[in-house]
């Protein structure tokens, strides 16, 4: 095992419900059960010796790794090219009626040989709630059981492997003949359940086939045929295992505490829903066709509204657990060195109860990407749409932290303003178009006024560009987003001269940074890579204005970052590394968006 494999170095598999990181040494490094937000069983990623890991591995100076999906899946090879032979291991979790909330979930990891002969390393060390709590062991040849706090894991294996105690631990050596086949599947569920029954060989073929089934049958529900099949495939994919599927809230990574900058304290929380980011997701969902995603999605938010039930009084705060609690304190893991020594490790997410006033657009264009809002939510969903907006029109125009969560104190930020803009602008046209009762006088004066607002103190004419906050000079990467939700027009000369603003300084190489935390103090310490998120927006602002041929080869660049099996994380560091949590929705989200967009605009060229 390496200590720190790079942070892009891993595949993802889920269940819906939560979610395991497989690193291409065969590694699980990072799991929490039984949700997304739960605290890890494994977390070798943010401390090699404390942490915990799950590994099956194949030792020696000669051995070659390789890692991929079986195409249109979730179901991860990992494979091992030695002198002796080749070897793979295969892991998946079971897709059990993913809508229902369960406290047990299986990670199921195949062995078996398709040359020669391999000799293969299990080693399975739990380490409860974030490595803080002890276990016990229960130990039998071919069986495991782990007991936590409120948590048990159960680890089976089948075929030709005896578990050996190591401490508190399990240890096996495992020799497979060409054509042999044997498995290690880890249950978590809750303290005092029914161990799992025995494995049987006709017991995983069955796992297996449903669960590569599932993924075909649902990635067969998409309608793009566009250009880029695999990576926008990929990329749906990644949306969907990173969503909860009993509330259809979707997590902006599966991550905690991994860095924007290697050493530095820029190490987050991602595990939750965020207004913003999961708006967006399902935006990106539903432009693909995937409809059922986005109706859980508008139940989950239209929840939040109606409870109105926020840390900070608003009516939406910015982010929330998967199951809607409102409280996210932030603490710190001391005990874990971060990795690669990126401390602190943070849980929690201290900027729940920041002020952003870009989620209520982003919500609303949530609510009201397709026009069956009225059909779909009613009567009732109308009235609460109606009077969130009423609300806005007397709240908008306020300083806030803005979209990327700054420390350093509230602004006037301009995409907070356009995000409120598009609030305004979407409900005035359901109204229109379902002639539903709305204070339109009043929604319309506040849309108006906001856009002379933007034109009149957003706009810098020494820059001839739209800046990040009232009264600065400073360019944000977060406007890239003017043209798309047609605050502007693509070939507006006010946005073209910003599109060339932002190249000149934002841009490095088709890579685009979100701001220059030196010219705009952000509250931290250190500097952070490309936002890979901003990137995919910049191609498809450069798609809707005209610059087709540009924009093309920043989207072919930019996939040429993607790690070995198409996944992102949040950035993208000085020498081509993934930096941030991983995978990030941010990053996939606007890759389908970029794609659509560029799709379309190279359909029009060649027409």
């Amino acid at each position: 095992m390496r200590r720190y494999p790079p942070i892009g170095d891993h595949g993802l598999v889920g269940n819906l419900q939560t979610a395991a990181l497989v690193s291409s040494d065969g590694v699980v490094d990072w799991f929490c059960a039984p949700r997304f937000d739960s605290p890890s069983l494994f977390a070798a990623l943010l401390d090699h010796d404390r942490g915990g890991h799950f590994a099956i591995t194949v030792e020696g100076e000669d051995v070659t790794t390789r890692q991929l999906y079986l195409a249109d899946t979730a179901v991860l090879v990992t494979r091992f090219l030695t002198p002796g032979g080749v070897g793979e291991v295969v892991d998946f979790m079971p897709v059990d009626r993913p809508e229902t909330a369960t406290d047990r979930h299986r990670l199921v990891r195949v062995m078996r040989v398709t040359r020669g002969r391999v000799r293969f390393t299990l080693s399975c060390r739990p380490r409860f709630d974030y490595a803080r709590a002890d276990h016990r062991l229960d130990l039998r040849p071919n069986s495991a059981h782990f007991g936590g706090p409120g948590t048990d894991a159960f680890l089976q294996t089948a075929g030709p492997v005896t578990l050996e105690r190591d401490s508190d631990d399990v240890r096996a050596i495992v020799e497979l003949r060409h054509g042999e086949r044997a498995a290690a599947v880890l249950t978590v569920c809750a303290s005092g359940a029914e161990p799992p029954a025995p494995l049987t060989p006709e017991g995983l073929r069955e796992d297996f086939d449903a669960t590569r089934g599932f993924w075909h049958r649902w990635l067969r529900r998409g309608r793009y045929r566009g250009r880029w099949q695999d990576m926008v495939n990929r990329s749906a994919i990644t949306l969907k295992l990173l969503t909860y599927a009993p509330t259809g809230a979707p997590v902006a990574a599966i991550t905690a505490g991994l860095p924007e900058q290697l050493g530095g304290e820029r190490n987050w929380d991602y595990r939750y829903t965020w207004v913003r980011d999961a708006s967006l997701s399902m935006q990106a969902l539903l432009g693909l066709g995937f409809t059922e995603e986005a109706y859980a999605f508008r139940r989950w938010l239209g929840a939040r509204l109606n409870a109105g039930h926020t840390v900070t009084g608003e009516p939406l705060q910015l982010m929330y657990r998967i199951d809607g609690d409102p409280h996210l304190a932030e603490e710190t893991l001391d005990h874990l060195e971060g990795y690669r020594g990126s401390a602190p490790v943070r849980i929690g997410n201290g900027a729940a109860d920041q002020l952003q006033l870009d989620i209520y657009g982003e919500g609303v264009y949530a609510l009201t990407r397709a026009d069956d809002l009225a059909h779909v939510a009613g009567y009732d969903g109308w009235l609460a749409l109606s009077g969130l907006l009423d609300w806005l029109t007397t709240h908008w125009d306020r300083p806030d932290e803005g979209i990327w969560e700054t420390r350093g104190g509230r602004q006037d930020f301009t995409y907070s303003r356009l995000m409120c803009w598009t609030a305004f602008d979407r409900g005035i046209r359901l109204a229109h178009n379902f002639a539903r009762p709305a204070d339109l006088a009043g929604w319309t004066a506040a849309r108006d006024a906001i856009l002379h607002q933007v034109m009149d103190r957003g706009w810098s004419q020494e820059r001839q560009a739209f800046v990040q906050h009232y009264g600065s000079e400073v360019l944000d990467a977060s406007l890239l987003l003017m043209p798309a939700v047609g605050f502007v027009a693509p070939h507006d000369p006010r946005w073209l001269s910003t599109l060339d603003a932002m190249e000149e300084e934002l841009v490095s190489d088709s890579l685009v940074y979100r701001y220059d935390p030196a010219a705009s103090p952000d509250g931290l310490r250190g500097s952070e890579g490309t936002f890979s998120l901003c990137s995919f927006l910049y191609v498809d602002a450069l798609a809707r204005s005209g610059r087709v041929d540009l924009a093309r080869y920043a989207f072919d660049k930019m996939l040429t970052y993607a790690n070995h099996v198409g996944l992102f994380a949040e950035e993208i560091g000085p020498t081509g590394e993934q930096l941030g949590n991983f995978p990030q929705a941010f990053t996939h989200l606007a890759l389908i968006g970029a794609a659509l967009a560029l799709d379309e605009e190279l359909d029009r060229t060649e027409r």
